[in-house]
C-alpha cells in the first residue's frame, strides 16, 4: 500500500479533523482514511453515472410517440 503525505494544511482544519475522528471513535490516521476512501468510491460513482446519464440520449421518442407506437401495435396484433 501507498502511503500519502498532505502538506500546508492549516492547523485549524487539522483540529477539525482531529475532532471528527475523536467523535468517530477513530485516530486520525484511521479518520482520514476512511475519507480518501470514500472519495475514491465517490470518484468511480461519479463516473458511472455520467455513463448513464448518456443513455436517454438517442432515440427522441416523445412519451406521445412511444403510446402511439404501443397503440398502433395493439391494434394490429388484436386483429
Amino acid at each position: 500500500m501507498v502511503a500519502l503525505q498532505i502538506r500546508d494544511v492549516p492547523d485549524s482544519v487539522r483540529d477539525a479533523l482531529v475532532e471528527r475522528a475523536r467523535a468517530n471513535g477513530q485516530s486520525l490516521q484511521s479518520y482520514l482514511r476512511e475519507v480518501v476512501l470514500r472519495e475514491a468510491a465517490f470518484a468511480g460513482n461519479v463516473a458511472i453515472l455520467d455513463g448513464v446519464a448518456g443513455w436517454n440520449r438517442g432515440s427522441g421518442a416523445t412519451l406521445d410517440d412511444v403510446l402511439t407506437a404501443r397503440d398502433e401495435e395493439r391494434a394490429g396484433s388484436a386483429g
